[in-house]
């Protein structure tokens, strides 16, 4: 083959359609864009965690790989777990559609009812976590529309590179791959940067809370063996075995053993435990931005945790401008390519009914009752949930009569002379009204 020739197939080569990235291991999957690693966790100090953060801060040479494993370890943490599904929570409590001209599309509405699409909403807000989210979209062999989250180990965002291995340092273009959509956050290494020191330090105050308990939470015991007597220390060992695993000291006879404390076991607990909440007040700060709506507190008040929440809300606020952010502007050309047309409309959050069936009684209550105003007898049935009676037209949507306008019209008819009540017109009327129900022709109307 002439040079000219071998030029020619090697511009051609470069001229292939984008492909997919493929993710395996050296096993079961060789020769896959991604060869993955094992995550290493656990047994993380500070120490570590400094490294990995100069290591990632390194401008030439950025190698992420020792971070992102100490950022998948503390995504274990309960407390983290927690308050970041409610992070999450906040963008996937609001429903989403896409309208044009104001009118809902079903075609791609279809589309955000499928399950690829929460899972994307998830992983979008972890952008925020991890400083950024790479992922590639396509259709699979059914026709659906799916996507891969390619792992953050592999990705060099400063030369915008996808690498073989994680301990690489140069890789192949984003533009050699299809589909590739990259959400990134205003903070470079994301909010779990701040996050890992509290982490560590919890856990370091756990083990020695754990170690703690284990040697002064429960009772010691002492043997006293004759040391004159070969058997006697065997024999102590042997029942000491007998009776359970807790601590246990053996002193021959005439010696002493006194344990030194710095304090009160239960002052020492308590320190344990003001750390480790310390610990997890700082974690809820730095996702939800305070403490109040996700711990119980001693001080504070109810007013403290309504300013809470709703500082709480404006960051959920940003949290789901974001995400229609990113599908209004940067899935754009996503969209066109897996043969969604969005072009003219935009994505905004449904409107969602938050009223409960009680608010729904108590402003029907007031409707009626109070103000006194005519309701339609169906919305009735349905608020308060009761059947309509079979064979009748229902009620006809007036105001219900009360105790009270019952009486009114007692004392009205007695002020005219009725005598159905003890009224105050006549000696008559005051006579045979002195017993409510009393006949009202007086005694002549009784059969004896």
């Amino acid at each position: 083959m002439s040079i000219i020739s071998r030029l020619r197939s090697l511009f051609a080569d470069r001229k292939q359609a984008p492909r997919l990235i493929t993710i395996g291991n050296n096993i079961t999957h060789p020769g896959a864009t991604i060869t993955l690693a094992q995550t290493h966790r656990f047994g993380t100090g500070i120490d570590d965690y400094i490294r990995a953060v100069r290591a990632a801060d390194s401008i030439d040479y950025s190698r992420r790989a020792a971070l992102y494993d100490i950022y998948a370890d503390i995504a274990t943490d309960s407390h983290v777990q927690a308050v970041v599904q409610k992070l999450r929570a906040g963008v996937l409590a609001s429903p989403i559609e896409f309208r044009r001209d104001g009118v809902p599309v079903d075609a791609v509405n279809e589309q955000l009812r499928s399950p690829w699409f929460l899972r994307f909403l998830e992983d979008a807000i972890d952008s925020r976590l991890w400083g950024f989210t790479l992922v590639q979209f396509y259709r699979d062999e059914h026709g659906w529309i799916d996507y891969d989250l390619i792992p953050r180990k592999h990705v060099n965002l400063i030369d915008r590179q996808i690498m073989a291995r994680q301990s690489d340092l140069q890789g192949i273009p984003f533009d050699e791959f299809r589909g590739l959509l990259l959400i990134r956050d205003k903070e470079d290494l994301g909010r779990y940067l701040s996050l890992c020191p509290w982490v560590i330090w919890k856990r370091q105050s756990a083990g020695d809370w754990a170690q703690f308990s284990e040697l002064f939470g429960m009772p010691v015991r002492k043997y006293t063996y004759d040391a004159a007597d070969p058997d006697a220390l065997s024999n102590a060992v042997q029942s000491a075995n007998e009776q359970g695993g807790a601590a246990v000291f053996f002193c021959p006879t005439g010696t002493s053993l006194e344990l030194l404390e710095t304090g009160s076991a239960a002052a020492s607990s308590d320190l344990y435990a003001t750390r480790i909440d310390r610990c997890n007040a700082e974690i809820s700060k730095a996702i939800l931005g305070n403490t109040l709506t996700t711990e119980a507190s001693e001080t504070g008040t109810q007013a403290l945790g309504t300013i809470h929440a709703d500082e709480e809300d404006e960051l959920k606020k940003q949290d789901r401008q974001m995400i229609l952010n990113v599908l209004n502007y940067d899935m754009t050309d996503i969209f066109a390519q897996l043969g969604v047309d969005t072009r003219g409309g935009e994505f905004v959050y449904a409107e969602t009914e938050k009223t409960t069936p009680h608010d729904r009684q108590q402003a029907l209550r007031t409707l009626m009752v109070d103000l006194g105003m005519p309701v339609n007898p169906e919305v009735v049935y349905e608020t308060f949930g009761v059947e309509k009676p079979a064979g009748l037209d229902g009620w006809d949507g007036a105001q219900p009569r009360t105790a009270a306008a019952g009486t009114e019209d007692r004392m009205e008819k007695a002020a005219r002379g009725h005598g159905d009540t003890p009224g105050t017109a006549g000696t008559k009327n005051r006579g045979t009204g002195f017993f409510v129900w009393a006949p009202r022709g007086g005694a002549q109307d009784l059969d004896w």
